[in-house]
């Protein structure tokens, strides 16, 4: 595969994890819709295997491993989604997984990994901490890092999110997906610009903007152990996904831990789906009409919520 995948590597990726990646339906809500004065599309990738769009990404890395490489088991670190989709993806192939965690990591993706049989190594909730941790599991195992963005096919497997979605809906304005480390705005770029005529717009908490920075600035400003609700979105922008963001012309927008909060509840009281913080970013964006457009399609990330500490409760 090429450094930038393209729209023929999503399209690899999605015969290639079809036989165990659900296709996640596309849900509207005539509540929403006038809220945000737009029809807005939902698709749902809160009900994904694993729960969250990551095992599409996870699950494509692993199986494009060649043997030899595979029987090494797979590594990486992750807050919570990613680790559960390599566990899981892992666990389809018959193969060992090592999964860094930091140690704010919510409770219920911890249980997530280790329900998968994935084995789970803690870290400090740093950047720094992280790669000194998985630094250390991969001389100690030989396994095969499969980084939770910075990798070419996890990009693809997260475009067909998007993919799938441009087969659902036609005439989008535009395309609404969370940043975090990038992988899933980076694939839903390269999707969405090559089969339609919309734009993809990224959203950040205000409190990890680091992909709005590093596109206004031209480089890359990583955010430094940032405070948001969303745990899915602490990460920052690498190379790879920096390098797909600027040349496909995405988009960023912020939205507040509040409006963040308020979205999440909404979407559970009026849609009846259960969204996480990480997810309700982007209904955020849309209701508050940060992103323009008659017919908005809102990639909803997953639903992996620690239903101990609710926000609103």
């Amino acid at each position: 595969m090429s450094a930038l995948p393209s729209i023929e590597d999503i399209r690899r990726a999605a015969a290639r994890v079809a036989p165990h990646a659900h296709v996640t339906p596309v849900l509207t809500s005539r509540t929403i819709d006038g809220m945000a004065g737009a029809r807005v599309f939902f698709k749902c990738e809160n009900l994904q295997r694993g729960g969250a769009f990551k095992f599409r990404g996870a699950c494509n890395a692993v199986l494009a491993l060649p043997d030899e490489e595979a029987r090494r088991g797979v590594a990486t670190h992750s807050s919570g989604n990613h680790a559960a989709a390599l566990a899981l993806a892992a666990r389809i192939r018959g193969i060992p997984a090592h999964i860094v965690m930091p140690s704010n990591a919510p409770a219920v993706k911890r249980a997530a990994v280790e329900g998968y049989g994935g084995r789970v190594v803690a870290c400090a909730p740093t950047l720094r901490s992280r790669e000194e941790t998985i630094a250390g599991v991969l001389a100690e195992t030989g396994a095969i890092l499969v980084h939770p963005y910075d990798d070419a096919h996890v990009i693809a497997g997260q475009g067909t999110a998007a993919l799938e979605l441009a087969s659902q809906v036609e005439d989008l304005d535009a395309v609404v997906a969370p940043v975090s480390g990038g992988g899933l705005i980076s694939g839903t770029a390269i999707a969405t610009s090559a089969l339609s005529r919309a734009r993809t717009v990224g959203v950040e908490p205000e409190a990890a903007d680091d992909a709005a920075r590093s596109l206004r600035e031209g480089k890359i400003l990583p955010s430094n152990d940032p405070k948001t609700i969303a745990d899915g979105l602490r990460a920052s922008l690498c190379e790879l996904t920096f390098a797909v963001l600027r040349e496909r012309g995405v988009e960023i927008v912020t939205v507040s831990e509040e409006d963040t909060v308020k979205a999440m509840r909404l979407v559970w009281e009026r849609m009846k789906i259960l969204i996480e913080p990480s997810a309700a970013v982007s209904v955020a964006a849309v209701l508050l009409r940060k992103v323009q457009g008659a017919r908005i399609g809102v990639i909803l990330s997953g639903g992996n919520v620690d239903l101990s500490a609710l926000p609103f409760a």
